[in-house]
């Protein structure tokens, strides 16, 4: 338990006494930004005002009297009410050993026992990923890492959407491009892709098959889609994991669609009142729950719409056994959100069983200019072109870094200097430059008490340090990626502090050297384990 943790729960104790009842979690402490304020504050006095019907103030010197705790040093009221709360320093430096410890367990939670499954990317097999499937993937990723780590068993999903017109187009697109590598003039379709990717895996198909499926029959027409499906989602499944995402489970809708689901769904949905006839389609009447009209699930000429069979899927998820579902989608699907939760609903589910993670556009710019080309390719630049210039570290980090329902202009300029300027580089150098001095000073034994750190830039340290459970914890029930950016640049920014003005590594003060170090240690390992959890790796020179 580290030093928030025990503070939390002394305060629970002591406001006990005076009839406050408060649990740990809803307890309100904060770090203390002057040294002279302390190292936390609480308004838990000013908060009570009301219940206890007293002055906040006269609240708080009854609350002093009342928390007691062997790592507190003392306790004064501030200001309307405030408590400020100074630990031992010996306190503050316990940290240490329990990172050291713990290693890349640190600031890990215990276990919830919930089940989450967070769904993300789902982009179409029929193309390349564009820049909002690589903040899916970047958002979606470091909501999983996150979860993760705060003690929640994850599932990482991706629906795959291999039926309907669009696969329809990629497959009669790779038909024509396919014969016309045989002198045959292409005829497409006006919603046919035509790029250079359908192209190049024609080209493939030549190879390996020769001219076996020039016929224009319904047997090669099925091929050509499949086989165009499988090519696709081959490159997609490629640039996730050169992305450094991967999935638990890959649902395709042509396995929703397999046997009588959709109309045992629809059945159901029936008999229960929730649908009606008007000009031949079949309706749902998601605005009986929380959507603004009635939606669509059959058409008029009986095929259904791509609602129906997202309906199974959520309810699939649903029956699996998940105590959450999480859905992240870019900013189009914003008309989506209240539909769904209707249709859970409707099937006895709480709205509350399932989130959406919005996330607005990207915009990369390079030399003050908006880039919507590719150098490479000269077509609208891919997630794989971005990822290639830039990096994955630089891209992952960025993307997850603003919140999503912001838009994201990311600037390829920054994202690749060398300097301070850039957060990716600044924190990872803060790692390298760690790893440095502990191997500069391999000679002198890891004093992992911190008893003998007195400095003030060391007690800034230490609490951030003690900080990463809790914002972790925070980070988790905002499904807030760019709390942990922010905690890594201010570790980050206060690592290169220390390095600067203060001599860590100090041949003549050999038990000030073990102590730095000792802080230097655990410093190392809770920047690597806040950068593993945007998916950012943590090298050891630079």
């Amino acid at each position: 338990m580290n030093n928030e943790e025990l503070l939390r729960l002394a305060i629970v104790e002591g406001a006990k006494t005076l009839g406050i009842e408060v649990t740990p979690e809803e307890l309100t402490i904060d770090r203390s930004k002057d040294p002279a304020h302390g190292d936390y504050a609480s308004n838990l006095a000013m908060k009570s005002a009301k219940l206890l019907h007293k002055a906040p103030v006269a609240i708080a010197n009854e609350l002093i009297k009342a928390i007691h705790s062997p790592i507190i040093e003392k306790i004064e009221v501030a200001g309307p009410g405030f408590i400020n709360f100074f630990l031992k320093k010996e306190s503050l430096g316990s940290i240490i050993k329990t990172i050291i410890e713990q290693g890349d367990n640190y600031g890990q939670l215990p276990p919830t026992g919930k089940k989450i499954n967070v769904e993300y990317v789902s982009a179409n097999p029929t193309g390349n990923l564009h820049l909002g499937h690589t903040r899916g993937a970047a958002l979606g990723d470091t909501v999983c890492n996150i979860l993760e780590k705060a003690g929640n068993e994850v599932t990482r999903e991706y629906y795959v959407n291999n039926c309907g017109n669009q696969v329809a187009h990629l497959g009669h697109s790779l038909g024509e491009r396919y014969r016309e590598l045989f002198g045959i003039e292409p005829n497409f379709d006006k919603d046919d892709y035509i790029g250079n990717d359908i192209i190049e895996i024609a080209k493939q198909l030549k190879e390996e098959a020769g001219d076996r499926y020039l016929e224009d029959n319904e047997e090669n027409r099925a091929f050509f889609v499949q086989y165009g499906i499988d090519k696709e989602f081959a490159k997609i499944k490629k640039d996730m994991e050169d992305f450094g995402v991967h999935f638990d489970k890959f649902s395709f809708e042509s396995d929703i669609r397999k046997g009588t689901t959709i109309e045992d769904t629809i059945k159901y949905l029936s008999d229960k009142g929730y649908t009606y006839s008007m000009d031949g389609a079949t309706f749902l009447k998601t605005t009986d729950f929380l959507d603004d009209k009635d939606r669509p699930i059959v058409k008029a000429d009986g095929s259904y719409t791509y609602f129906m069979p997202d309906i199974c899927y959520h309810y699939n998820k649903m029956e699996r056994g998940f105590d959450l579902l999480i859905d992240m989608l870019g900013a189009d699907h914003f008309g989506y959100l209240n539909r769904m939760r209707s249709a859970l609903m409707m099937k006895g589910y709480d709205p509350n069983a399932i989130e959406f993670g919005i996330y607005q556009i990207v915009r990369v710019y390079q030399n003050g200019v908006e880039v919507k080309m590719s150098k490479r390719t000269g077509k609208a630049i891919t997630h794989r072109d971005l990822v290639s210039e830039v990096g994955k570290d630089a891209v992952r980090y960025y993307f997850a870094a603003r919140n999503g329902d912001s838009h994201l202009d990311f600037n390829m300029d920054l994202a690749t200097s060398k300097s301070k300027d850039n957060p990716v580089y600044y924190s990872q150098y803060a790692h390298a430059r760690c790893a440095s001095l502990l191997q500069i000073g391999a000679e002198f034994p890891i004093d992992m008490t911190g008893a003998s750190l007195k400095n003030e830039k060391e007690s800034d340290i230490l609490k951030q340090l003690a900080d990463f459970p809790s914002m972790i914890e925070s980070s988790a029930n905002l499904r807030a990626p760019y709390k942990v950016a922010n905690y890594i640049e201010k570790l980050a920014a206060l690592i290169h502090e220390y390095y600067s003005s203060v001599k860590i590594i100090d041949r003549n003060d050999p038990k000030g050297t073990s102590a730095r170090l000792g802080l230097i240690k655990a410093s190392m390992i809770t920047l690597k384990n806040a950068l593993a959890i945007l998916g950012v790796s943590a090298p050891d020179k630079m």
